[in-house]
């Protein structure tokens, strides 16, 4: 097993003007923003304006985006095609509306996914009027092209995820996962208590990407480890024969991750 970090400083910072997306000028100075731009989103992977070859992709997961979006800003209707996107809320309510007539607002822990396929058309929006909004998203390639499009969510309780690892989304065979998407992929969270610690086993050709959200961590196993702190990620690669475990702990802030598992690139 092996493991190698992605720290922070690695990431891709954008700041897209407010106009790009259908939203008015940025106001700072408006109750409840943080930043000086409407939205502050962290690239993991090539996407949009950064263009690095090797930043494209690891195994399915194609995008993973960290958002901040202030208040009473989002993104105004637009499309996809041939991907699943899963959404992950870290912080504030995003509310999601798109062509195929589902409209609804979900919290933090809460989980949506749309399967684009054959193509789909939406929005994504923090009406909040004083509380940021942060989520992650993620594209994962489907197995395959023009897929009929659908969309679904899954609400969890705190305790589903308290020192624990829960499954939000796995394929569509999955039995306990939540949300289900047309890919060999599952992605579990957790929230740690100070000092927490959980084991991972990743199972032979399989490999995991994981995010550090809030707080920080240590992963370890026999022959390595690595440190994250919030916003920095984990690429971690299994061997060819035989399950692979290693441990997740919590800095003295406690944590809170994300993790996506997958078979690993050929």
């Amino acid at each position: 097993m092996r493991f190698s970090k992605v720290a922070h400083a690695q990431l891709f910072l954008s700041t897209p003007n407010p106009s790009w997306f259908g939203n008015g000028a940025n106001a700072p100075r408006a109750v409840g923003w943080d930043a000086e731009n409407w939205l502050t989103s962290r690239f993991h992977f090539s996407f949009a304006e950064w263009n690095d070859a090797k930043r494209a992709q690891y195994g399915c997961l194609r995008v993973l985006n960290d958002d901040r979006v202030q208040p009473a800003r989002g993104f105004g209707t637009h499309g996809h095609a041939n991907m699943e996107i899963v959404t992950y809320i870290v912080e504030g309510e995003l509310t999601h509306q798109d062509s195929m007539g589902t409209a609804e607002t979900l919290g933090r822990g809460a989980v949506q996914f749309m399967t684009a396929g054959s193509g789909v058309r939406h929005s994504e929006y923090n009406h909040s009027p004083d509380t940021p909004l942060r989520f992650i998203q993620m594209w994962i390639m489907p197995r395959s092209r023009g897929l009929k499009p659908n969309y679904g969510s899954a609400s969890f309780a705190p305790d589903a995820r308290r020192n624990r690892w829960a499954h939000l989304v796995g394929d569509v065979d999955a039995k306990d996962a939540r949300v289900a998407i047309n890919q060999d992929a599952n992605i579990f969270a957790t929230e740690f208590d100070a000092g927490g610690k959980l084991p991972f086993a990743l199972g032979a050709r399989r490999q995991a990407y994981m995010v550090c959200l809030e707080g920080s961590v240590s992963l370890t196993h026999a022959g390595g480890s690595a440190q994250l702190d919030k916003h920095e990620a984990c690429e971690v690669g299994g061997e060819v024969g035989g399950e692979q475990a290693f441990e997740v702990v919590a800095g003295p802030a406690g944590a809170h991750c994300i993790l996506i598992e997958m078979a690993a690139a050929a």
